[in-house]
């Protein structure tokens, strides 16, 4: 989400625990968005939760933030296409296999966690060790060979390949727990609201 600048400043007024945190002053005007976040219990209903993660040298602290509903402004996601010039060169040959995969199966991959925050800021979230966090958005039950075709692309990658399989009520299932799952077993699906547990073969293309 976008956030106009003159509320940005007012939210920052009345947390004078953010006075001295790098970035934050200016992070609105320069046209850096946040995210929605989970409402903390007690949080006002009436606001909107955002929040941003700093960069590891700023100390990657995570910033939250409540904020007026017009103050902000929906921003379309980024998807690894569009992002993928701000990856480290060593990263290309596995986001090209993760870009024919996401083609092979008619999907556009999003990015979230420090590959999106550095494609839209310009500052330097990602490291050596950094994860490529990715969201696959379905239209329908998960099909197997994605699974497979992700497992195999990371088996040969200098990152790890974290994220979810986005579902179409909105839900996230991580790739790996779904891989992973047993026959007649569950993994954990997480929205805004909270959290349950799907049964695994009710997910996957295929499954009895």
């Amino acid at each position: 989400m976008d956030v106009e600048p003159a509320a940005w400043e007012a939210a920052l007024a009345a947390r004078p625990d953010l006075a001295c945190v790098p970035q934050l002053g200016a992070w609105a005007g320069r046209g850096f968005p946040v995210i929605v976040r989970r409402r903390h219990p007690g949080e006002d209903a009436g606001t909107v939760p955002a929040g941003l993660p700093l960069p590891p040298r700023d100390g990657k602290r995570r910033i939250g933030l409540a904020l007026p509903p017009g103050a902000v402004r929906p921003r379309a996601p980024v998807t690894l296409a569009e992002g993928a010039a701000a990856a480290p060169e060593a990263w290309r040959p596995a986001l090209d296999a993760l870009l024919a995969l996401g083609v092979r199966h008619g999907l556009a991959p999003r990015l979230f966690g420090g590959l999106l925050w550095q494609a839209l800021t310009g500052l330097p979230y990602l490291s050596a060790g950094s994860d490529l966090d990715l969201l696959w958005p379905v239209a329908g039950p998960v099909p197997p060979d994605l699974l497979g075709g992700l497992a195999a692309i990371e088996a040969g990658a200098p990152m790890r390949l974290d994220g979810e399989i986005l579902l179409p009520d909105g839900s996230g299932v991580n790739w790996r727990e779904l891989t992973a799952a047993e026959p007649g077993g569950t993994v954990l699906a997480k929205r805004l609201d909270g959290v349950d547990l799907r049964p695994a073969r009710t997910l996957l293309a295929g499954a009895p």
